[in-house]
């Protein structure tokens, strides 16, 4: 077989991508696991992920595999680490591009391996196949960090929610306690927020808001951070 041009002779190490996955459930940050069929670590529960095709970037990869776990075809989306040590993999020298994924709950439909996929709260998380225990811990100091200039709860929340829901979402990222007066002040400061008219028919309901993405995408152009 005639060796082709650029086919080079020292060995190639295989490329994955894995996705860590946040949903909100309305009190806790929870992460989609699936449970391992093969081996290595058969039984075991590991972040999604797979091995990158020829034809595909890293991005796209992230988002098939998104798709196959999830059933969402679009969702935030963000590269935060790329995982290289040697022996990681028992398999192969493996390279992971890793990625962090904001969704809602409310529209997960599951996809090919729904049947052994699994939301976990953080504070339940099982120990995980190869260094995806590394990859979660990165992955979570990544959110909290992003939280001030990113509109997180855009994403995680339903498109209508409660100041407790947003309260809860804050408060499970960061793990820390917000006086409810105060957090409620500072998002009416900001501007932030879009109080939903909720007619006269509910009138002891809890009063429902939508994100003002206009307000914040100029306060972003400002260099905007979020402090509490």
């Amino acid at each position: 077989m005639e060796e082709l041009k650029y086919c080079y002779k020292y060995p190639h190490p295989s490329v994955t991508t894995d996705c860590v996955i946040f949903g909100f459930d309305g009190t806790k940050l929870r992460v989609l696991l699936i449970e391992r069929g093969i081996e290595p670590f058969k039984g075991k529960w590991a972040l999604p992920g797979g091995f990158l095709r020829m034809d595909e970037d890293a991005e796209t990869g992230a988002l098939r595999e998104l798709k196959e776990e999830t059933g969402l075809d679009a969702a935030y989306i963000k590269q935060f680490h790329t995982f290289t040590t040697p022996n990681r993999d028992p398999r192969e020298r493996v390279i992971t591009i890793a990625y962090y994924a904001l969704v809602r709950l409310q529209e997960v439909t599951g996809g090919d391996d729904a049947a052994r996929a699994e939301w976990y709260a953080l504070d339940k998380v099982p120990a995980l196949a190869f260094d995806h225990d590394q990859i979660l811990r990165m992955a979570s100091y990544e959110l909290k960090r992003q939280i001030h200039f990113e509109p997180v709860g855009f994403e995680l929340l339903p498109k209508q929610f409660t100041i407790k829901e947003l309260q809860s979402l804050y408060e499970s990222i960061l793990d820390v306690t917000f006086d409810r007066r105060n957090f409620y002040k500072k998002m009416q400061h900001l501007e932030l927020l879009k109080q939903v008219d909720r007619g006269e028919s509910k009138p002891r309901q809890p009063f429902l808001f939508e994100f003002n993405a206009e307000k914040y995408a100029e306060l972003k152009h400002k260099g905007f951070r979020l402090e509490f």
